[in-house]
Parts: structure tokens; sequence; C-alpha cells
């Protein structure tokens, strides 16, 4: 539910970068009667901004360089990173432009699953705090403890690094260490309501729902129609309540004209919450961008009495939650029952042990 690069460090840089909005004669690119690309910005509706910029390039209206900046910073932003990479391609390939340049292609990289580019091209960046942010994070996704703790020591007491740090605490499933780090910056910035969806999500995963709405509520006070805020609500609902109440939440979205079809994220949530419906035409296009997704395509495989399919997905499983564990334990216990396997059998005892002998877990109820 959380990504691991900050976005306000991405978004700091890019804007620092692609300057005024503004061409260089001094155009903003606004038809009388319409929106300008600053009033879109400024409402982060990044749709519209984007949907201007591409119009203003097609047209050759404005100077190409900046137009091309921006595309990239509002596709991003949009989660379009293929967008944003051909962007920042096209500028590198036509343009005089800085290195930094780099380190935004390598983010779309990072985005797209691609860590290994992601790694390799941000080697070309400059050495800042956002070179070492990402490669903090790339180490995480590939499971590299050494280059972790490398770039974890490179990490300052700024506001952008801790994000990195918290958010990579929450990936590792330390949502104590997580909830210490935003409850701080909470209290060092209380204008950033950001900060509170991050502490929400972080009691979520605590099963502090209650705590969790309470503090959610003061972000959905000011962005009442927030996709984000309005899906943790939603799985708060669910866990306090049930499918019915969750799925009432997000229809508040749709009502809205919010195409909750078109977000990932929510899509695969309103699977679980329907218990299940639609799974098998949702669920296998996603696992490889939601990781939950290939834990409760499991679980509906298990339901149905397709072992062979469940072990299909968790064979090259390797796990780093307890909920990953316990899932693989409790496919390899089905098979070796099923098939008086011990070999099978003895997999699932360690993926049980392991999580029940975790010092973060044993007190918990999947330890």
């Amino acid at each position: 539910m959380m990504r691991g690069i900050t976005a306000a460090a991405k978004a700091k840089k890019a804007a620092a970068t692609a300057g005024s909005v503004r061409d260089k004669s001094g155009k903003s690119g606004k038809a009388p009667g319409q929106p300008s690309l600053e009033d879109f910005v400024a409402l982060r509706d990044y749709t519209g901004a984007l949907t201007l910029l591409e119009f203003r390039l097609k047209c050759q209206d404005g100077d190409t360089k900046n137009l091309l900046l921006w595309i990239g910073y509002c596709a991003f932003h949009l989660g379009n990173f293929k967008r944003a990479e051909e962007a920042y391609r096209e500028l590198l390939d036509a343009h005089e432009v800085t290195n930094a340049v780099y380190l935004y292609i390598a983010c779309c990289y990072f985005y797209q699953q691609m860590f290994e580019e992601s790694e390799k091209i941000a080697e070309k960046g400059p050495d800042d705090a956002l070179k070492i942010r990402l490669l903090f994070n790339i180490a995480h996704r590939t499971a590299d403890e050494n280059k972790l703790m490398t770039y974890h020591q490179k990490l300052k007491d700024k506001k952008e690094d801790q994000l990195s740090l918290a958010a990579v605490h929450y990936l590792r499933s330390h949502h104590q260490e997580a909830t210490d780090i935003y409850k701080r910056l909470l209290l060092e910035n209380r204008d950033d309501l950001a900060l509170n969806v991050y502490v929400a999500m972080c009691y979520y995963k605590l099963d502090y729902y209650d705590v969790s709405l309470e503090i959610l509520a003061v972000y959905l006070q000011s962005h009442p129609e927030s996709p984000i805020g309005i899906n943790l609500k939603a799985c708060n609902h669910f866990r306090l309540y049930n499918g019915k109440a969750a799925e009432a939440e997000l229809k508040i979205l749709s009502d809205k004209g919010v195409n909750i079809q078109a977000n990932e994220l929510i899509r695969h949530n309103m699977v679980v919450f329907s218990n299940g419906e639609q799974a098998l035409q949702v669920l296998p296009g996603i696992v490889d961008s939601i990781p939950e997704a290939r834990l409760n395509l499991i679980i509906y495989y298990l339901r149905h009495n397709s072992v062979n399919e469940a072990f299909e997905l968790v064979r090259d499983l390797e796990p780093a939650t307890p909920q990953e564990y316990i899932i693989k334990g409790v496919v390899h216990a089905t098979i070796g029952q099923r098939n008086t396997n011990r070999e099978h059998l003895k997999m699932a005892q360690q993926c049980f042990q392991l999580v029940g002998t975790s010092a973060h877990e044993c007190d918990t109820i999947p330890g």
C-alpha cells in the first residue's frame, strides 16, 4: 500500500529542474476562459495538466524542453511511469539537460519493477540525496542486505530521507518502527496532512483499526475524494465489520465519478471485499505489481481446491512478510498431507516456525 521512494522528493527534483510552467516567451499556454497549467498543477489535476501539455507539444506551442520536463513530472505523478520515462529519454537524446534526468529515468524504472536497470542508470546521476534514497530502496527490493545497510548509513535526519526509511521499515513489516518515524515527522510538520495517512496505514497494519480511522479522518476532512484515503477507510471497515461495509465506502468514489476500475489497488480490494468474486479476472494480471494479489490468488485457489495452481504461485515465492510465510506454509502443508509427502510437511513446519519465533511476530495473532 505504500511506495518506497518518497514522491515528495521526486516532485521537488522535477519541479526544480523544470522551472516555470510558462514557456520562454512568457506565455502560460492558456486560452481565454480555460484553466492554465499552473491551475492544473496547483489542484494536483495531473490528468488535466498532462492532456494540456501533450496538446501543446503536438502543436509545438511552447519550449519543447520545458514541456517535456513537465510531461515527465505529471505522467510520473499519475503513475504513468512509461510515458514519464519516454519524456525523459527524449530530453536526453535531443536536449541539453543536467544528469539529474538519469535519476528521473531510474525512478521510472523502479516503479516499473525494473530494479536492475534502475540501479544501473542511477549510477549516471549526481551523487545527491535522491540517488541515495533510490539505491536504498532498490537494495530492499532486491534483498541485498549489505547494500541496504550501506545506504541506510548514508541517510540524513531530513524529512525526505526519514520518509524513505520509514517506508522501507513498513515494507519489511517493521510497522512499529515506521510508526515512530511518521509520528515524529507529523509532530514536526503539522501541515503535511499526508503524514496522517502514513500513520493510519501503520496502525492498520498493527491491527488498531479504530485508531487508524481516527487519524485518517484528519486527512479525509481536507481531501474527502482521495482514492487512497477512502480505500484505506474501506480496508479498516472490512476488518472491523464486513465486505459490504467496505464496498459501501468505495461506492462513494464511483458516485463522485472516480473510475475505480482504473486503479489496480482498488480493483484488487474489491475482489477481497466481495469474497473472491472476479478473482480470476482481476488478480492474475496484477500479481507482479501488488504483492497481496499473489497471496489472495493463492488463497482463492486453496478455497476452490486448486492446490496445484496454488503451488505454482508459491513455488518461487521468497517470503518476506509473516503473511507470505504463513501462506507458503499452508500450501506446503496441504500438499504434504494430501500426498503424505514429508518434504512438503518439513517446509511447512519451517515457515510456521519462522513466524512463531520472530521477535516482531511472537506476540501477534499471526505469530
